[in-house]
C-alpha cells in the first residue's frame, strides 16, 4: 500500500465582473492547462455564478483542490459583500461549501485581489496590490503574508465618490481615458502616502490603460500572474489564518 501524497493540482478560479476564468496549477503555481473562461452571468447571483463555474470546471478533470478569487469581502470562504455583482443575494453565502458540494473537492475562497497578491508579490516588506477593473480591488501583504482585507474600493476618495465609482469601469467609460488617468495619479499619490509601501503591483483589465510614468517600485502585472496565487492558498500551512480577515462583519 503506497503512502505517497498525491501531487497537488489546484483548479484556480477568478470571478470577475465580465468573465469567470479558470486553469489548473501545480504546487508552484505553474499552469498545467491553458486558461479557459465563460461570461459572468447576469444577474450574477449565487445560483447563476455556481452554474457557470460548474460548466467551466467540466473542462478541467484532473485536480484535487479548488481556489477561488471573489470580488468582494470574504471570510472563512463565506461571502459577506459583493458590490460589483448581485450584492444583496450574496450576503453570508458560503461559496466554498457550495463548490465543495457541486465539484466534490476541497475549496477555499478569498477576495480576488488577495489571491492575486499571493501570486505576484516578492514576499519582502510591505507590498500593496491593486486591481483595476469593474471595481477597485486591493490587497496588503507583509513579508508575503496577507494582512486583514480592507474594502478600500467602498471607501470615499472624494465627497461624493468611492474609489469604485471614481476609477472603476463606469468612471472610465463616462470620463474617458485622459481624465481617468488624472484620477489614477491622484489615487496613487493618496495610497503612497497612506501605506508607505515598499512595492506596488497594479493588475486588472484597466492596468494597461495607464499612460503616466510610474515610480520605480511600481510594477504592472497580469490576471494570469494573479491567478497563480490559487496554489499558495494550499501550499503554505500558515496561509489560511492570515488570508481570513479578522473583522467582525455581520
Amino acid at each position: 500500500m503506497s503512502n505517497t501524497t498525491p501531487q497537488l493540482k489546484v483548479l484556480s478560479i477568478d470571478i470577475g465582473g465580465s468573465h469567470i476564468k479558470a486553469t489548473v496549477l501545480d504546487k508552484n503555481g505553474v499552469l498545467l492547462m491553458d486558461y479557459s473562461k465563460v461570461e459572468t452571468p447576469q444577474p450574477a447571483n449565487p445560483e447563476n455564478v455556481v452554474k457557470a463555474i460548474k460548466k467551466l470546471a467540466k473542462q478541467f478533470t484532473d485536480y484535487n483542490k479548488i481556489s477561488v478569487g471573489f470580488p468582494g469581502y470574504v471570510r472563512d470562504s463565506i461571502v459577506k459583500t459583493a458590490p460589483n455583482l448581485d450584492n444583496a443575494a450574496w450576503e453570508n453565502f458560503n461559496l466554498g461549501k457550495k463548490l465543495e458540494e457541486v465539484l466534490g473537492k476541497p475549496a477555499r475562497v478569498v477576495n480576488d485581489a488577495d489571491m492575486q497578491g499571493l501570486g505576484v508579490v516578492s514576499g519582502k516588506g510591505l507590498e500593496l496590490v491593486l486591481t483595476l477593473g469593474t471595481g477597485f480591488g486591493t490587497a496588503v501583504l507583509l513579508d508575503g503574508k496577507l494582512l486583514p482585507h480592507l474594502e478600500i474600493g467602498q471607501s470615499p476618495i472624494t465627497r461624493n465618490n468611492s474609489y469604485d465609482n471614481y476609477i472603476g469601469d463606469r468612471a472610465f467609460d463616462a470620463e474617458g481615458k485622459k481624465k481617468w488617468n488624472i484620477r489614477m495619479e491622484k489615487v496613487l499619490t493618496v495610497l503612497k502616502t497612506l501605506f508607505n509601501y515598499d512595492y506596488l503591483y497594479i493588475g486588472g483589465g484597466n492596468a494597461r490603460e495607464l499612460t503616466f510614468k510610474l515610480d520605480k517600485n511600481v510594477k504592472l502585472v497580469t490576471n494570469q500572474d494573479g491567478i497563480k496565487g490559487g496554489a499558495r492558498l494550499w501550499t503554505t500551512d500558515e496561509t489560511p489564518a492570515p488570508v481570513v480577515p479578522s473583522s467582525t462583519i455581520k
